[in-house]
């Protein structure tokens, strides 16, 4: 017959006591304090458990009995508990300022270990300035150009519309713009005829449009 697999930490140990002894001990809720000398009481009733060594039984009463939940329990007054959950012997005040100076001892070493590591972490940096698009400037760039004495640029397009196309500017040759899509494309006039005016875009396909279409090319104006 195979040896029971041994327990290999604390948490499996504790889980195991919870499960064995409940009217002693717990993995959550509030705590029950223990029975002095209950050491030598769970030796003697897990004498023949092989899945867990005294060694490790030791380490393991110690890790419970340090942990703030149980350090909680630690009242004057409170009574203790044996491993059936039996009442015994009441705190003493003794016994529980000195719980309560360990439990104030603990808070603080975990509050610095939490106060280091975060000393240690890189400072996050502004995850907008990431989801930039390439040259754009940021919402203070301007701001900050202005105390420099320097002007913000400004990459608007002109705002003056393009001017519509008069009589004289429906001739072959005239360079314009037409709009096919949401974007005006840059063209020439090819041909005006009766049912519309063919124009060649810069691709060289030509096509036919309505003079409404069509705007007179910056260059034109100028």
């Amino acid at each position: 017959m195979e040896s029971p697999e041994k327990f290999n930490n604390s948490k499996e140990v504790i889980a195991f006591l919870a499960e064995t002894f409940p009217k002693c001990f717990s993995i959550e809720g509030e705590a029950r304090p223990l029975k002095i000398g209950i050491f030598q009481d769970l030796a003697a009733r897990l004498e023949e458990e092989e899945r867990v060594s005294k060694t490790l039984l030791r380490s393991t009463l110690r890790h419970y009995t340090n942990s703030w939940r149980y350090l909680h329990s630690i009242k004057e007054g409170a009574h203790r508990v044996d491993l059936d959950g039996v009442e015994g012997d009441a705190i003493e005040k003794e016994h529980a300022d000195h719980a309560q100076q360990q439990l104030e001892e603990s808070k603080a070493k975990a509050a610095e270990k939490r106060k280091a590591k975060l000393a240690q972490q890189p400072k996050r940096k502004d995850k907008r300035q990431f989801n930039r698009p390439k040259g754009e400037k940021s919402a203070n760039s301007d701001h900050a150009d202005s105390k420099r004495g320097t002007k913000p640029k400004n990459n608007r397009p002109n705002s003056t519309p393009p001017a519509k196309l008069t009589d004289s500017d429906l001739q072959q040759g005239t360079q314009v713009t037409v709009k096919l899509g949401k974007a005006p494309m840059p063209a020439v006039i090819t041909e005006v005829a009766k049912d519309g005016i063919h124009v060649q875009l810069d691709s060289g396909m030509v096509v036919k449009v309505n003079a409404d279409a069509l705007r007179l090319a910056r260059s034109k104006r100028s």
